[in-house]
C-alpha cells in the first residue's frame, strides 16, 4: 500500500471544517498543529509589534494514495483556498514508507478494492 500525505495550513476557525470534508472523503484521521503563523504575498500587519493576521493550524493527513486527490480537492473547497487570498494553502507529497497505521490499511484496502 501507497500513501500520500497531505499537508494544510488553514485559519483555524476552518480546521474542524476541513477535518470533516476530509473524513468524508476518505481520510481515516488526522494530526493538528496548532499557532502556527504564515505569511503569503503581502506581509502581515501589526500593531505595536503584535500581529493582526488569524491565527493557523497544520493538519497533516496520512491518506492512501488513490484517495489522496480526492481528499486534497474537498480540503481545497471546504478551505476556499482558490477563492479568497490568504486563507491557506494545501499540498500532497510522496510518503516512502511509514509505521503504526496497520489499523488504517485495514480499512483503507477494503474501501479502495471497493472502489476499483
Amino acid at each position: 500500500m501507497h500513501f500520500k500525505m497531505i499537508m494544510v495550513f488553514v485559519e483555524d476557525d476552518k480546521t474542524d471544517a476541513v477535518m470533516d470534508a476530509a473524513r468524508k472523503a476518505g481520510a481515516t484521521g488526522a494530526t493538528v498543529i496548532n499557532n502556527a503563523r504564515g505569511e503569503g504575498l503581502k506581509k502581515s500587519k501589526t500593531f505595536f509589534g503584535l500581529s493582526l493576521e488569524t491565527q493557523r493550524d497544520v493538519i497533516l493527513f496520512l491518506v492512501e494514495e488513490h484517495l489522496s486527490r480526492h481528499i486534497l480537492e474537498e480540503i481545497g473547497q471546504v478551505g476556499e483556498f482558490d477563492s479568497k487570498p490568504g486563507t491557506g494553502i494545501a499540498f500532497q507529497v510522496d510518503v516512502e514508507d511509514a509505521v503504526g497505521v496497520v489499523h488504517q490499511a485495514e480499512k483503507i484496502t477494503q474501501e479502495v478494492e471497493d472502489m476499483l
